[in-house]
């Protein structure tokens, strides 16, 4: 039976589209791909998940490796404007409620630096969680394992009580091969039936 359900943020609780971000705002293929990899795919972007490198100091590592490659505008582009991004996903709180209200207790596991996390503790959604590990706070990131075990640990969940939700397939996966039942999120329909699957009824 289950009793805990853990979830990610970026892709699950609020949006992250950075693909798509990129397409809108240059609609270039080259330029995207490029950009992408001195911002989203970037060491300095890892890093601040990690927690190990300020946001200052990763804007200006990824400006200078911008420079190089001829992309100043497009990085600056993303530094000012990405966060626009992360919208709440209205459908997946409205889920998160039911399930509060039907007792099951709710965590969160997320990569995420510093900055952006103090801005979604802000957010009126927040409270419905008993607990959570943020990579910034703890120098771990999913798809590690050690991340998934602090949780565990500190917030003493039972692996077989407990779901993990999240849109990364390796993070999913990551759960499922610590014992943990892995949701892979694709949509707010598909989650709901694999909720369904579990037993957990949220229509």
């Amino acid at each position: 039976m289950y009793k805990n359900i853990i979830f990610d943020f970026g892709g699950v609780v609020v949006d992250f589209a950075p693909k798509d971000f990129l397409m809108n705002h240059f609609m270039n293929r080259l330029a995207e791909e490029e950009t992408y990899a001195l911002v989203f795919g970037s060491q300095e972007w890892q890093d601040l998940d990690r927690g190990t490198i300020s946001r200052e100091e990763a804007n200006r590592s990824m400006l200078e490796n911008a420079a190089r490659a001829n992309r100043v505008f497009e990085v600056q582009t993303c530094i000012e404007e990405w966060a626009g991004m992360l919208r709440t996903k209205k459908d997946t709180v409205q889920i998160m409620r039911k399930l509060k209200a039907a007792g099951y207790r709710l965590y969160y596991l997320t990569n995420i630096p510093a900055d952006i996390m103090d801005e979604l503790r802000q957010r009126e959604w927040f409270s419905l969680f008993d607990g959570g590990i943020a990579s910034c706070d703890v120098h771990l990131c999913k798809p590690e394992p050690e991340i998934f075990t602090t949780l565990m640990q500190t917030f003493r969940l039972a692996y077989d009580e407990t779901i993990f939700i999240d849109d990364n397939k390796a993070n999913a996966q990551a759960a499922y091969n610590l014992g943990i039942t892995g949701i892979l999120y694709k949509n707010p329909k598909s989650f709901a039936r694999a909720l369904a699957a579990c037993g957990i009824e949220v229509v």
